[in-house]
């Protein structure tokens, strides 16, 4: 920062601003991101955040623009995307006026303060005709980077809010015929790795059918209607983000929504005419009805169905092209066989896309 903006920013800290601008990549936003603009906001009568985000990117903009307004939803606060495909060179005035096209487009009013952490911020600001502003250029306050995040996100996984963390999560579904150990193997792995688990909401609204019925019903009394899978599976679904908010960066899951279409198969014996899940999750562990004693909990009555069931689960993974890992023999095979298949997809790490060069 200029001695003159060092100066205005010793004698003039208390100055509120009527408009003012925060501009990033947020590729993908962190806490040091969040610091800048409440810090801003708190000094603006209105704050723009201006999110730009290029197409080479693996991060869509719409995605990076939702989490912003998510996290920052506080009134005054206005989040904006821009595609920006402009590779930044801060020692070419013509890619300065490129990039302005596309700020200026994005956001057209006047702006009278420009907050940014970054050495370009002083140029920025005068291209707005604005009063730059520097916050925390030293990252002492949270020592953390985009670019360091996207290298190891596990590492700085505490600097990542909840939006954030639900969309990079590695979510893990095991799933399976009845009494084929499903619940049994989502625990045994949430334990191995210390993560959340989350566990079967059909299960759950099973129990209440037949609770519903008296105290003398008998399971083979319970019967469902086409209409009921969907918001089981919608309900799966939702359990399972609001969980991801909160994990770690894996998340187990007994069944998903995916596994819903084939209950709905074995309940009414045809598939479900609208419900088809797309993928959300990144590996499958499919565990087999070999060499799984079954056993009868009040809520089963399908032994002979498990061969074709864990073959429709077989079928269906594959012909959707999801990843998954079938588990057989003892529960000890099976676990070392889980294990080896979520330590691959982690070791594989998320893949971010570089950003655009930068000449500084």
């Amino acid at each position: 920062m200029s001695t003159m903006n060092a100066t205005v920013g010793q004698t003039d800290s208390a100055r509120r601003f009527a408009h003012g601008l925060v501009l990033g990549k947020f590729y993908p936003p962190h806490a040091g991101h969040h610091h800048l603009v409440r810090t801003a906001a708190a000094r603006c009568d209105r704050l723009t955040v201006l999110v730009c985000a290029a197409s080479v990117e693996s991060i869509p903009l719409a995605d990076r623009v939702a989490w912003m307004r998510e996290i920052h939803s506080e009134p005054g606060i206005s989040v904006v995307g821009a595609v920006d495909d402009i590779p930044m060179d801060l020692t070419d005035p013509r890619v300065w006026d490129a990039h302005m096209a596309v700020f200026r487009a994005a956001v057209p009013e006047p702006v009278d303060a420009v907050f940014t952490s970054e050495t370009y911020g002083d140029e920025l600001a005068r291209r707005f005709g604005a009063q730059p502003i520097s916050i925390d250029p030293q990252r002492r306050r949270y020592p953390i980077s985009a670019t360091a995040i996207r290298r190891d996100p596990v590492a700085h996984w505490a600097f990542l809010a909840p939006p954030v963390r639900a969309a990079l999560t590695r979510r893990v579904v095991v799933l399976g015929a009845e009494s084929t150990g499903t619940t049994t193997m989502a625990e045994a792995l949430a334990e191995h790795y210390g993560a959340p688990w989350v566990p079967e909401y059909g299960r759950e609204y099973s129990e209440r059918k037949l609770a519903a019925l008296g105290p003398s019903a008998h399971w083979s009394q319970v019967e469902f209607t086409s209409d009921e899978f969907p918001l089981i599976a919608a309900r799966q679904q939702e359990r399972e983000d609001r969980a991801a908010r909160e994990s770690g960066p894996v998340l187990f899951c007994d069944t998903d929504a995916f596994a819903t279409e084939i209950w709905h198969e074995r309940y009414l014996g045809v598939p479900h005419p609208t419900l088809h899940t797309p993928p959300r999750q990144h590996l499958w562990l499919l565990t087999d009805h070999a060499d799984v004693p079954f056993e009868d909990d009040g809520l089963r009555d399908g032994e002979h169905l498990r061969p074709w069931m864990t073959e429709r689960f077989h079928t269906e993974l594959t012909r959707t092209g999801r990843r998954f890992t079938a588990l057989t023999g003892s529960h000890h095979e099976r676990l070392t066989a889980a294990i080896a298949a979520v330590d691959q997809l982690l070791s594989e790490g998320w893949s971010f896309a570089d950003p655009l060069p930068e000449k500084r």
